[in-house]
């Protein structure tokens, strides 16, 4: 991911919640061996998020890679929140008390910029099986730093697309376009309101974070001819485009979403599809998984399409959960045999046979796509999936260039701090209680002040 006159405070930048599939099934535990520790030259440590797929990775790891490769694996295992900030900390700090994180498309160029982590080239140059190649090009393109180098390997990815009931859409006699706009959205939205008992048109995240509600909104106001600064670092949210698209969207949920839409992220909205209260829902890709999964109320009645647009030809965003060195590790070598296991072809056959195959660690590799078994268990969402994430563009997401990397983040430090206040200004707005101008007005002038840094 290249950066244009970004400068990066060798400072901790303050964290937030980010909206990816994050459920919190450990409210912060340790396995293998428990938190730290493990001093021997055939132990690390890998500090890591609590979703479900890497709680799956826990599980597999002592029966498989250690007994493979002899290294012990202590794992520190936490929400979301709680593990950003213990990460920040530590690999800020340069402790060396974990040699492995898991990091997100966002902050890896800042910490690589921050020399916080060991670069990865040559590793990948020397294990051949690996297949950096085989690596989605968005994803290689997202991990890679300012200075070129490799400083991630991606566990899984994701985008976002537009999730929809085919079986109500057919019994309304709605059609979903191929490729639709937002106004076709809403439009639909509208017409799918009430079409069973208890359903809402659409779901959308109204749920105040940089990466919870502003994830979504922020696609939607790239594709609208919005951005957050231009190319000079003028903010830009006080803009024409800029209000028409947050006011599309907070209309758009206010009449037509979730009960309780200023407290709905990312989790809410699956439960909401789930359980058939929604009858659409634009978000991220890896929801489809839960929404597919054996036993799901839902399983083979949801459509999936592209993410809609306006201005722009796509919309979706990119983001990715990978794995990164710290650069003070003890064990760079043993930790890179842990990531190549971890983010490696074998693992993900490894989870469709012993987890079944909706639940593969996708979003990363071409050769996922081509598996039989994982065609036949998530060819609903496969390749709307892979066409997603081909399609993003995190130098160019809009109509007009851009200072700083992201589709739905703005990639420099400050913007985890001033996306969450933002956040909560506009949720007030969804939820009644200021006006869209009145939020706005607010959110340039805390960008102005963010802005000031980088002229």
């Amino acid at each position: 991911m290249r950066t244009q006159s970004r400068r990066t405070p060798r400072t901790v930048f303050a964290v937030a919640a980010a909206g990816t599939l994050i459920t919190p099934l450990l409210a912060g535990c340790s396995g293998a061996g428990g938190a730290g520790g493990g001093s021997s030259a055939h132990s690390i440590n890998v500090l890591m998020v609590n979703n479900p797929q890497m709680v799956e990775l826990q599980k597999l790891t002592a029966a498989n890679f250690t007994k493979d490769t002899g290294i012990k694996v202590n794992f520190t295992v936490l929400p979301e929140n709680d593990v950003r900030d213990k990460i920040s900390q530590d690999f800020a700090n340069q402790a060396g008390q974990y040699d492995v994180a898991t990091l997100s498309n966002y902050e890896i160029p800042i910490y690589a910029k921050n020399n916080w982590l060991h670069a990865l080239d040559s590793y990948v140059g020397k294990d051949k099986g690996f297949d950096q190649e085989d690596i989605l090009a968005p994803m290689r393109t997202s991990l890679t730093a300012a200075d070129g180098k490799l400083y991630g390997e991606p566990f899984y990815g994701e985008s976002s697309f537009l999730m929809y009931r085919k079986d109500v859409f057919q019994k309304k006699g709605l059609t979903m376009p191929a490729h639709p706009t937002w106004q076709q959205v809403a439009d639909l939205a509208a017409k799918a309101d009430g079409a069973e008992p208890g359903m809402k048109g659409i779901c959308l995240r109204g749920l105040p974070g940089w990466g919870e509600m502003l994830a979504p909104l922020t696609t939607v106001v790239n594709t609208f001819g919005g951005t957050w600064f231009d190319k000079d670092w003028t903010p830009g949210l006080d803009s024409k485009e800029f209000k028409q698209a947050t006011q599309f969207y907070v209309d758009l949920v206010r009449k037509h979403g979730e009960s309780g839409a200023a407290q709905s992220g990312f989790a809410e909205c699956l439960n909401n599809m789930t359980q058939g209260k929604s009858a659409m829902w634009y978000d991220a890709t890896s929801g489809a998984g839960s929404l597919e999964a054996t036993g799901s109320p839902v399983k083979g009645k949801i459509g999936y399409v592209p993410a809609p647009v306006e201005k722009t030809k796509s919309s979706g965003w990119l983001y990715t959960w990978a794995w990164g060195i710290q650069k003070a590790s003890k064990n760079p070598d043993d930790a890179w045999k842990f990531i190549s296991w971890a983010s490696s072809k074998d693992y993900e056959q490894l989870v469709g046979k012993t987890d079944g195959w909706a639940n593969v660690p996708a979003g990363k590799r071409t050769s996922t796509y081509d598996i039989p078994e994982y065609r036949k268990e998530a060819g609903a969402f496969a390749d709307v999936t892979r066409d997603a994430i081909a399609s993003a563009q995190p130098d160019n997401p809009g109509v007009q260039p851009r200072p700083a990397p992201g589709i739905q983040f703005v990639g420099i430090p400050e913007f985890t701090d001033l996306g969450t206040k933002v956040s909560q200004e506009i949720s007030a707005s969804v939820a009644g209680r200021e006006s869209v101008d009145s939020a706005l007005k607010k959110s340039q002038s805390l960008a102005e002040t963010v802005a000031k840094k980088y002229r």
